[in-house]
């Protein structure tokens, strides 16, 4: 097969990749009624004077369904990361008792529920909207290749390959999203 063609397959699914990727990251941050470590990993603290991620300076556990404790490498930080918490935005309670900070997450009541399947359906659709223009710029480039002599039937079977790719990668991003929902909706 043509190599140029090739490169065009490896972009696309490449990039189409990418896009589900970034959505089971986002999705990995929503809280789906289960304390989940990624919930922080937004979370950067000021760590003698540099910006650091939380999980750099502390170990995030949940000892149980509704909790997550971090423990810091150094007690020092316990302030910090306290800190770091309350200005994160994430609506969380931390509580420092003098080894580690726990936080306990509150049940969530059906119109939060509601609220974060809307959430992870505008995310789905951002992925959509990215593979759908991964699509776009891949048959751009098969119409160059039309023009610059390609045959025809050998476009078309190309076109059709493209369709596959972005149909396949349409229902992993459902299939990420139904699992989220169900998740979620699940009391």
């Amino acid at each position: 097969m043509n190599e140029e063609l090739e490169l065009i397959y490896e972009e696309c699914k490449d990039s189409m990749q990418a896009a589900v990727d970034f959505l089971n990251g986002e999705l990995s941050k929503v809280r789906a009624g289960r304390a989940n470590p990624a919930m922080l990993e937004g979370v950067k603290l000021d760590y003698y004077g540099t910006v650091t991620p939380l999980n750099q300076v502390a170990n995030i556990n949940t000892p149980d369904a509704r909790t997550l404790s971090i423990q810091p490498w150094e007690k020092g930080m316990l302030p910090e990361i306290e800190k770091a918490i309350i200005n994160s935005n994430l609506g969380l309670n931390p509580q420092n008792n003098g080894e580690m900070v726990m936080i306990n997450l509150p049940p969530l009541t059906e119109e939060r529920r509601k609220q974060l399947v809307k959430t992870c359906r505008a995310e789905g659709e951002n992925a959509k909207v990215s593979i759908r223009n991964v699509r776009k710029e891949a048959m751009d480039g098969l119409k160059k290749l039309k023009n610059d002599g390609m045959p025809e039937d050998i476009i078309k079977g190309a076109e059709e390959e493209v369709q596959k790719f972005t149909n396949s990668y349409s229902k992993k991003v459902d299939d990420y999203l139904d699992a989220k929902e169900k998740d979620i909706l699940t009391v």
